[in-house]
């Protein structure tokens, strides 16, 4: 089998973790190592020959079910529907105090919704103002509770222009890295990717084209709290806010509560970003896609050898 086939059944069997399965042009674009479309397309009859993927519509799969399939399809409608949404609070969010870039993140970024899905947002703040940032979000989304939306307002990863480039380096992590959505902020979002160009060494030749600038808007509350928590005041808020939000989430995860979701809540935090324990779940992923891939591979020189 060339290389490019492995490439292939790589590429469908981190997406088969998510029962999600792909065009061939998404093939193309998620492929690690060479992109040549036409020898994509040769590899894919290969495989179909093979029996070792299976052709569902318009889709490739290492499943043989329509059901992931037809999930699929209505699972991108639903997405269309929900960035609409999202694209509205990503607005609503650009006007908080020192926010720099809005970004839809988690399947939603991957144009899939289900009927739990929530809308994930990945935000970058302005340098050493995360914590004065995400306070102010997240006591807003207190109020979206009452009118039962605080799915839709799921601000579960931040960073700040101080530190953008992202230390978890892995298929995982350049996954969702490459599939964010930008709403709003195009221009720290450009620096974001360019200091996380080590993504291509999971996914290169990505397209790095970005949309159009999306400037933020500098309203009335917006200036004028950035104003009041500025220089050694804001500093000191700032230290303030990270350690009892780092107490209390410590205090949760020894509690072993769960989110909506059924997992563990747990977070990470330092001056520079707020974000999940990738214990809890990106390594979960990393392991079952390694464990696929493993047996993929070795199911592949069991056929050679016959």
């Amino acid at each position: 089998m060339n290389n490019i086939c492995q490439n292939i059944l790589k590429t469908l069997a981190y997406f088969d973790i998510f029962n999600y399965p792909l065009k061939d042009e998404e093939i193309v674009q998620f492929l690690p190592g060479e992109k040549n479309y036409l020898l994509v397309r040769e590899s894919l009859k290969i495989l179909l020959q093979q029996k070792r993927i299976f052709n569902i519509g318009e889709f490739y799969s290492l499943k043989n079910r329509q059901s992931i399939a037809d999930r699929r399809i209505q699972g991108n409608k639903r997405a269309t529907q929900q960035l609409t949404i999202a694209a509205r609070i990503a607005k609503l969010l650009g006007h908080f105090p020192f926010v720099q870039t809005v970004c839809v993140s988690g399947s939603l970024s991957k144009n899939f919704a289900d009927q739990n899905s929530d809308i994930d947002f990945f935000i970058i703040t302005e340098a050493n103002r995360l914590w004065i940032a995400r306070t102010f979000m997240h006591l807003f989304k207190k109020l979206t509770y009452l009118i039962g939306k605080q799915h839709w307002f799921c601000m579960n990863y931040f960073i700040d222009e101080k530190e953008m480039e992202i230390v978890e380096k892995n298929i995982f992590t350049a996954m969702e890295i490459i599939t964010l959505k930008p709403m709003q902020g195009t221009d720290c979002y450009k620096r974001f990717m360019n200091a996380n160009s080590w993504t291509k060494n999971y996914l290169p030749e990505q397209n790095m084209s970005f949309p159009i600038d999306k400037p933020l808007k500098k309203i009335f509350f917006k200036g004028s709290v950035e104003k009041i928590f500025s220089a050694k005041f804001g500093d000191a808020v700032e230290r303030w806010l990270m350690n009892i939000t780092d107490k209390r989430w410590k205090k949760k995860t020894l509690q072993n509560k769960l989110n909506n979701h059924g997992d563990r809540v747990s977070m990470m935090v330092s001056p520079h970003f707020s974000k999940p324990d990738p214990g809890i779940f990106q390594l979960k992923i990393i392991k079952e896609y390694e464990s696929r891939v493993h047996h993929l591979l070795i199911s592949n020189q069991l056929m050679e050898i016959e």
